[in-house]
């Protein structure tokens, strides 16, 4: 088995944010937590949307930056209106692959909020992967795909999936533990680079090939 892997020349850790980018999407004098992905009813997106007034009873400062687009970006609209968060939430849009790491510098905290289903459980996902290389934190519901990339507060945080009290207390668990930030960012990268990078995955094909060319 070859799994996914992330290209270590294009998320190779953070840069300088971009204040002219970060101003015009309004994301200054606030703590981002951001999803970058497609928009699918099994991301549980409307459960980070949920959370978010119950976040913001805590933290007045949070809000929400959603890159991409999908099936259900028209129903997140109108949640957002529907829960009167309008203010606290940004559609970037779609961003192209070469642009992507801009606003990976941009985000405080990566929430990954999956439901628990047979596909989630099964199939792994790549943004974390990203953000964790770009040395991002991220928060994801404990589903089988999270776990294979997440060590709870080891390389990042799981929370339990499918209720949005569940992903706020995951998400202002991991606000409250920046000191240890560094020390997840460290073991992150080095999973990265020891299991998950391209370079690592393209030296498995050797061994594949070199069994079949033998035949």
């Amino acid at each position: 088995m070859i799994p996914n892997a992330v290209d270590r020349d294009t998320f190779a850790g953070p840069g300088v944010p971009d204040r002219a980018l970060a101003e015009r999407l309004g994301l200054t004098r606030k703590t981002f937590l951001a999803f970058f992905g497609s928009f699918y009813l099994y991301e549980g997106l409307h459960l980070l949307l949920r959370a978010i007034p119950l976040l913001r009873g805590q933290r007045a400062d949070l809000a929400v930056l959603l890159v991409g687009g999908g099936p259900e970006e028209s129903n997140l609209r109108k949640m957002v209106v529907d829960l009167g968060v309008s203010e606290h939430v940004v559609f970037a849009g779609r961003v192209a692959h070469d642009e992507m790491q801009r606003y990976y510098d941009l985000a405080d905290l990566f929430v990954f909020p999956r439901l628990s289903m047979r596909l989630t459980e099964l199939v792994t996902p790549l943004k974390p992967l990203e953000a964790m290389a770009q040395e991002r934190i991220v928060v994801a519901s404990d589903v089988g795909g999270h776990r294979e990339l997440i060590r709870d507060r080891e390389t990042g945080y799981l929370f339990p999936p499918n209720e949005p009290e569940a992903l706020a207390g995951g998400v202002l668990a991991a606000l409250a533990d920046r000191s240890s930030w560094p020390r997840i960012r460290a073991r992150a990268i080095e999973f990265i680079d020891s299991e998950r990078s391209w370079r690592h995955s393209v030296a498995r094909y050797a061994e594949v090939y070199a069994r079949v060319l033998r035949r």
